[in-house]
């Protein structure tokens, strides 16, 4: 019994970041601009944690100077895409690229290493369930907002039926960068769960792919929330699972290791073809 609860303490920690890197993506691409910077986004959230948190002792203003820095650097992508039209796989791949060589620049700028943050004291770190409860109250917020308000009804046509939207006189190249912008900020506030919640400092490329896996989880829930964070969850326990597999000497260690992402492969090969997108999703 104690085993089963500690897997699932286990599942929702480190479900947390990967629901707020997939709630950020489903505002982006809902808004129908394709979001595969998830995972620089996590990286650059991550880093400005686990700076603030330092230089603060606060994991509060942690999170808001993550969610901060995930606006700004998602306002360059959006800029890109949105403001000039570029490709946007090439420009998500390219903030990829880009924080994966800004973050290790600014960590050798501050603290004269390339790998990792000095770690944060215990109490200046955010709590793990603090992080899950913030996360489930993005996914409810975002599942009742969709629907239920102004806001959502604009960024869905916006993914949807874009000249209903310029018909009615809402601008539709507003809606997205806002989304963008908004859903970045979201994604970047995964990484700081992740870097001042589950772990103790920033260390680099610690995202491990986790910005693909709440990709996945986003295209696993046909672009909505509660599916999306159950898919999460399913990820979630995965990774939980694959930390307290005792196979012995049966099994190498590595193959254990790459568990969670052979589920992502699998879930991606089996249901990706299924899964309607946002009709203008790219356009």
């Amino acid at each position: 019994m104690a085993d089963w609860i500690s897997i699932i303490e286990a599942t929702l920690r480190v479900s947390s970041p990967l629901v707020l890197a997939a709630m950020g993506g489903l505002l982006c691409e809902r808004s129908g601009v394709i979001q595969i910077g998830l995972e620089g986004l996590m990286m650059v959230g991550g880093f400005t944690a686990a700076v603030t948190a330092l230089s603060t002792q606060s994991p509060a203003l942690a999170l808001l100077a993550a969610l901060l820095a995930g606006i700004g650097y998602g306002a360059v992508y959006a800029g890109l895409t949105v403001g000039l039209r570029s490709n946007q796989i090439v420009a998500g791949t390219a903030m990829n690229f880009l924080a994966m060589g800004l973050v290790p620049f600014a960590s050798k700028v501050l603290y004269g290493n390339t790998g990792t943050t000095p770690s944060v004291p215990l109490d200046h770190r955010l709590p793990w369930g603090a992080g899950f409860v913030a996360a489930l109250a993005v996914v409810a917020f975002l599942a009742w907002a969709l629907r239920r308000t102004p806001a959502g009804l604009w960024v869905r046509f916006a993914g949807e039926h874009p000249q209903a939207l310029e018909a009615a006189g809402i601008r539709v190249s507003r809606v997205r960068f806002f989304s963008v912008v908004l859903g970045s900020g979201l994604a970047a506030m995964g990484g700081a769960v992740l870097a001042i919640g589950l772990a103790s400092a920033y260390s680099r490329n610690m995202t491990a792919g986790r910005g693909f896996m709440a990709l996945t989880a986003l295209i696993f829930g046909k672009w909505r929330a509660w599916p999306a964070f159950f898919a999460c969850l399913f990820f979630g326990a995965a990774d939980a699972l694959q930390s307290r597999l005792e196979l012995g000497n049966a099994v190498p260690a590595q193959l254990i290791q790459v568990f969670p992402y052979l589920m992502t492969l699998l879930v991606l090969a089996l249901f990706v073809g299924r899964a309607r997108a946002p009709r203008a999703l790219g356009n």
